[in-house]
């Protein structure tokens, strides 16, 4: 009895420094990420962030799957799901719920976040849908043909969607208009090209930590996740809200400081980053090496994602926000949660 008590101490102490640990790391990717936007302004800065989390988001899923991990081949799915949920009701519900708190109303460039929820829309029907509806294989599966294709559309489009922001339509993810007595980055002096490059290195350690530490808690999840008796799925959605920690606390920042373009940048640049890019990298790895990959989600998921689309449509085409369009979207996140939990 007290060689197990010794355990399961030492088990809480391991756990509480790898919770540590991974705050730590969140600040750090937080701090060096919001370096690199001053140094590169907007939409390029929020970019940043969103590129360096998917790519290690992707090496995470991917060893999972080479490994074996069980339930390796839903992995991909429930991820990509969890993230759009995450970002679309929970990041940007937040966002807009505690800026509207503070600020009472706040303004940003409807243009270019609509564009982006149609991108991620498409992308997700793409992904979690055609595989449920198309006939050529069994259940919710892609044919290897299917799959190919779809990485290429998906790649394809997120590119275009990339051009679009950083090229043709840059203003479209711009501010409406800056105020200069309570934005301190107007009056800030832009960093230097070699504090810029040490927050590139730095920024990529902290995500190294970030997704390490998400690793490493990953085993004590699912034991608790099966201690409770509570449906598989739950631990990718504990994944991927801890490989979002970061995005999410600078878009919540951002918002509480009137920035809320910067917040849906971020999050609508992060959910469309993990779709266009991860879907790509694992369809191809799973297809070399024969991998069983399952995208295709339940009705009662899909029923959420649609719900989930039509809201924040009639959120982002207004091109202003209340903290009750907050409200509506955390309690769809909420219900989302609950319903993970008891489908």
């Amino acid at each position: 009895m007290a060689t197990l008590i010794h355990e399961l101490s030492g088990q809480t102490w391991f756990i509480v420094f790898m919770a540590i640990a991974l705050f730590g790391g969140v600040l750090g990717a937080v701090h060096h990420a919001e370096v690199i936007a001053h140094k590169t302004g907007e939409p390029y800065g929020t970019l940043v962030l969103a590129m360096c989390i998917t790519i290690i988001e992707v090496s995470l899923i991917i060893s999972l799957m080479l490994t074996g991990h069980d339930g390796a081949e839903v992995i991909a799915r429930d991820a990509v799901f969890a993230t759009i949920m995450i970002v679309i009701n929970g990041v940007i519900g937040l966002c807009i719920f505690i800026g509207g708190l503070k600020h009472y109303e706040m303004n940003f460039r409807n243009e270019g976040s609509i564009s982006a929820l149609a991108v991620l829309t498409a992308l997700a029907t793409f992904i979690l849908i055609m595989p449920i509806v198309t006939v050529s294989a069994p259940e919710d599966k892609f044919t290897r043909s299917q799959l190919t294709f779809v990485g290429i559309t998906c790649f394809a489009l997120y590119m275009a969607f990339l051009a679009f922001q950083t090229v043709s339509h840059r203003d479209y993810y711009l501010p409406k208009a800056v105020d200069k007595k309570t934005d301190i980055n107007f009056h800030a002096q832009k960093p230097s090209n070699q504090k810029t490059a040490i927050s590139v290195v730095l920024l990529m350690l902290s995500l190294v930590v970030v997704v390490a530490m998400a690793e490493l808690l990953s085993p004590a999840i699912e034991a608790g996740v099966a201690a409770v008796g509570a449906p598989k799925t739950i631990v990718g959605i504990a994944i991927a809200l801890l490989v979002l920690l970061p995005e999410g606390y600078a878009a919540v920042r951002a918002a509480r400081a009137n920035r809320l373009q910067s917040s849906l940048n971020l999050a609508l640049g992060s959910a469309l980053a993990s779709v266009g890019l991860s879907i790509p990298a694992i369809a191809a790895i799973a297809i070399i090496f024969h991998l069983p990959l399952t995208l295709g989600i339940s009705e009662l998921n899909m029923t959420l994602m649609c719900l989930t689309f039509f809201i924040g449509a009639l959120t982002l085409v207004i091109g202003r926000t209340t903290r009750l369009q907050g409200a509506i979207h955390l309690i769809i996140f909420f219900e989302y949660l609950f319903l993970s939990l008891v489908p």
